[in-house]
């Protein structure tokens, strides 16, 4: 990971805002909510998965605590098929970013919003999500998540997601911001897999497929979340049958 503090963060620290760091409010409980869809949605469709998740606290404005890891639970029969697509190891993102990975290896994107502390202020930081396939681990296939930052930090972070059955398994590292300061919060997180036509690269549009049939009720999806305080939140979703 690296960082550098942004024009937002600079700005409050001129201000006094940071000058004399308080001891960090103990987090409250955090919840969570998930949606869920496929563009298109057409049983048997190769197609694009769009996973979003949000996060509040109770707390002092909101601010959720934060996020260690998660998984995911995919509906039965959904395939998510990684044969013939490229790898990128972790190592290489570290040192090259996201333009370092071959090509073939993008099988999707996203987008997060995060809240990074600064005294008293809890100033919103933005990143794009870009996802590769990663090297097999005991297996099975990996999701290499990278996210960048640009302000108020710039930054970079990389999730590692281990796909076992209809199971995702995401592995979040700590997110550092200032010295004396929390790591940073999401606040927001949707990502795309996959999809025909208008995916995140043409190679990547049979990676995910929606089953031939529908359960009653809709394809359903759960998610579970791990936060850094040791507290933990669930939520469910379900896009409907076409």
């Amino acid at each position: 990971m690296s960082r550098r503090p942004g024009g937002a963060i600079l700005a409050a620290l001129a201000a006094g805002c940071c000058c004399a760091a308080a001891p960090a409010a103990a987090q409250a409980t955090t919840t969570a909510s998930t949606h869920a869809s496929f563009a298109p949605n057409r049983l048997g469709a190769s197609t694009a998965l769009t996973l979003s998740f949000g996060f509040s606290g109770s707390g002092e404005e909101g601010v959720p605590a934060p996020l260690s890891g998660m998984v995911l639970h995919l509906p039965a029969g959904l395939t998510v098929n990684l044969r013939g697509i490229g790898t990128c190891a972790k190592s290489r993102l570290q040192s090259k970013g996201a333009a370092g990975c071959p090509s073939g290896s993008l099988v999707g994107h996203g987008h997060a919003l995060m809240k990074v502390h600064a005294g008293s202020l809890a100033v919103p930081e933005e990143a794009t999500v870009t996802i590769f396939r990663g090297p097999n681990r005991g297996g099975d296939p990996t999701l290499e998540i990278f996210g960048q930052g640009e302000t108020p930090l710039d930054e970079s972070t990389i999730s590692t997601g281990v796909l076992a059955a209809d199971k995702l398994t995401v592995s979040i590292p700590p997110i550092p911001t200032l010295v004396y300061e929390p790591n940073a919060s999401f606040v927001s997180l949707s990502l795309t897999v996959g999809g025909a036509g208008h995916g995140p690269r043409a190679h990547a549009a049979d990676v995910i497929v929606v089953p031939h049939s529908c359960p009653s009720g809709g394809f359903p999806f759960a998610a579970s979340f791990m936060f850094a305080d040791g507290s933990t939140a669930g939520a469910s979703a379900k896009v409907a049958c076409p």
